[in-house]
């Protein structure tokens, strides 16, 4: 009788995805698995190689080839730097999982649990649910103990994005009976992920309601109260959580004070804070920076921004340094109440104890200098960021660039587009919209159409509001064959609408490809994300 074959852990993904006949294993060879670089550079390096290759590739095995003849050894220090690139880079997440079925099926490299869950991830983003649920299986039968919680979060999160409720507690029903019967299975970390992700995708009401309707099918402990209780911006319903914590015999630790100090001090209860934080002592449970954060923030809110900065001192005096997060929350108080003197003496204090301000720091001024429509110290604050080494985000550039518009300030706005260029911040899309509209309210087309190609130039895609407006001010203009070329650039990104692509004539091998058509195959992605963290 014939030796069965080995269980493959991907299978190959055509282009038609039709299946093939199975065919005869391969004589059994050792397996040799290169080491990873020693050099972070030049797992960069190849890292970068093999996702061009990958996101040019027709086919599979025309990827095949080309990793083959690249001669890059696939390892799994390796496709964790790829998967991350499909991440960041919105690539195909289809390509992705070709890529982790050629390392595991001709490689023999076995993809680590990072991997397996960013794979999860693109492939959810993009709403490629069948083959979701098909990689899980294909762990569950072969690599179950690279299941975690952590994947159970990015499953449930993917799906929570764009399905209801309901929808999500079936997915992560479906999920328990793969995976509860495994060795080892963590099911009150596994209610845990639902109740965290349904707080950060939908609602606290519903991570309530389902915490309510499957508590006594789950254990639950601190981290389940401490999730629950994080989100709430109503005192009453964190007392009423926090409560039935204490019935049940749970006793609270430092997250679930600050999550409660928290609340309060959103809810201007900061006299309620007070007596938490002298009932933390009296636990030995030690304030952290956090929690005196949450208590500058509150004093602010109730208008007492002095108070707020003497608590900086006594935390120096407790042994719990204030952070850039504290420091800021004193810094909003003064801007608040309009001291922007006393905000600035703060912020030299922060330089002083060597802790730098950060875009969050200034966004506070900016956002003070935007309503008070003061372009010039808007943008002498800027001067004084970039000589101080702190590259802007995206909020602190569209505070400038709307400044910029409202002043009719052409010179400003394209120093700072060309320093966004040359060190790569902010948003070039959400920033290029205000700029082309500046430009051409002042008929500054050369420039325009500068700015346009170096975002293309940059991978970055014009908004079609942008496009059409500048190919307007070329109409009038009569630049016809710059609209030619603008719009054929546009169209390198994908299918314009009927009345952009009039001009558009393509060579057959500069044809963009648009993922439809007799010709579809796996080399189609979409979707989009936001990661939201938490800014210090």
């Amino acid at each position: 009788m014939p030796p069965k074959p080995a269980p493959r852990l991907f299978q190959y993904i055509t282009s038609k995805f039709r299946k093939k006949p199975p065919q005869p294993p391969p004589p059994a060879e050792p397996a040799s698995v290169a080491p990873a670089p020693a050099d972070p550079d030049a797992l960069a390096a190849d890292a970068d190689a093999v996702y061009r290759l990958v996101t040019a590739a027709p086919t599979p095995s025309a990827m095949e080839s080309a990793l083959a003849a690249s001669a890059v050894p696939l390892t799994a220090p390796l496709l964790d730097a790829v998967m991350r690139r499909f991440r960041f880079a919105h690539g195909d997440p289809l390509r992705a999982l070709s890529l982790l079925s050629l390392a595991a099926d001709r490689g023999g490299v076995a993809p680590s649990a990072f991997a397996l869950d960013t794979a999860l991830y693109v492939l959810g983003r993009s709403r490629r649910f069948a083959h979701m649920w098909d990689l899980l299986e294909s762990i569950r039968r072969l690599t179950p103990a690279a299941f975690s919680t952590r994947t159970a979060m990015v499953v449930l999160g993917r799906v929570a994005k764009v399905c209801s409720v309901r929808e999500t507690v079936a997915s992560f029903r479906r999920l328990m009976r793969m995976f509860r019967g495994r060795e080892g299975a963590d099911t009150a970390g596994f209610f845990n992920a639902l109740l965290r992700t349904l707080c950060q995708e939908k609602s606290m009401s519903d991570a309530r309601n389902v915490y309510h309707a499957l508590k006594y099918e789950f254990q639950v402990n601190r981290q389940t109260f401490n999730i629950l209780l994080s989100g709430w911006k109503s005192a009453e319903d964190a007392e009423a959580f926090f409560s039935e914590m204490r019935e049940l015999g749970v006793e609270p630790d430092l997250v679930t004070y600050n999550s409660l100090i928290d609340c309060h001090c959103k809810n201007r209860g900061v006299d309620k804070a007070y007596k938490l934080l002298d009932e933390m002592r009296e636990k030995d449970i030690s304030p952290d920076v956090i929690t005196y954060t949450s208590l500058i923030g509150g004093l602010g809110l109730i208008g007492q921004p002095d108070k707020a900065r003497d608590l900086l001192k006594e935390m120096h005096e407790l042994g719990c340094y204030p952070d850039v997060a504290a420091y800021n929350a004193a810094i909003r108080n003064f801007v608040i109440a309009k001291r922007l003197g006393d905000a600035f003496a703060l912020m030299d204090e922060m330089a002083s104890k060597e802790l730098m301000p950060n875009a969050t720091t200034y966004n506070l001024f900016f956002r003070c200098y935007y309503w008070a429509y003061d372009i010039g110290s808007a943008w002498r604050l800027y001067e004084r960021m970039r000589s101080e080494g702190c590259h802007p985000n995206t909020q602190s550039c569209m505070f400038i660039i709307r400044l910029c518009h409202r002043h009719g300030k052409v010179e400003q706005a394209l120093e700072l587009w060309s320093d966004m260029v040359k060190d790569g911040f902010g948003s070039f899309t959400l920033v290029s919209d205000v700029l082309f509209d500046l430009l051409c309210d002042e008929g500054k087309l050369e420039e325009a159409e500068r700015c346009f190609n170096q975002m293309i130039e940059l991978g970055q895609k014009p908004s079609n509001v942008a496009f059409r407006r500048i190919k307007i001010l070329m109409q009038l203009a009569k630049q016809e064959e710059s609209i030619a070329k603008l719009t054929e650039k546009m169209a390198q990104f994908g299918r314009l609408a009927p009345e952009d692509c009039q001009r558009v004539h393509y060579s057959p091998e500069s044809r963009p490809y648009n993922g439809d058509g007799a010709d579809a195959d796996i080399m189609r992605g979409d979707g989009a994300d936001a990661d939201i963290m938490r800014a210090s």
